[in-house]
């Protein structure tokens, strides 16, 4: 699977941005899904997760709240709704996709094999 992120760009703090990624391929519904964050000089940290079905979502403490991962099987996209945007949020954004056995959702980074190409996220103050 080929994963295209997008939706990034520059808001100011309390905002709000909803971030897209596209996948190609078949099967989509087989993959499941999240999205991570990175800020240079630190490691690539989760952010948001869903199952295969789109029944089971899962959210990093930081985000709880604030964020929301939604996906349509039948258009091959995971959102990313972000909302109360703080500076801290400031990040490259990552979409990634797994398909790997008994794996319907997962925060591990090291669980995904697939990855988008990341889209800039900046938050003012």
């Amino acid at each position: 699977v080929q994963l295209q992120a997008s939706g990034g760009g520059l808001v100011q703090a309390g905002g709000s941005l909803r971030l897209s990624c596209a996948a190609s391929g078949r099967s989509f519904g087989t993959y499941a899904m999240g999205w991570f964050r990175q800020v240079p000089g630190k490691e690539r940290e989760f952010v948001a997760a869903i199952s295969r079905s789109g029944g089971s979502r899962r959210y990093a403490d930081s985000v709880k709240g604030r964020f929301i991962i939604s996906r349509d099987n039948a258009k091959n996209t995971v959102s990313l709704q972000m909302n109360s945007l703080k500076p801290e949020d400031t990040a490259v954004y990552y979409c990634a996709a797994t398909r790997r056995f008994a794996v319907d959702i997962t925060s591990t980074l090291s669980d995904y094999d697939y990855w988008g190409q990341g889209t800039q996220v900046t938050v003012s103050s």
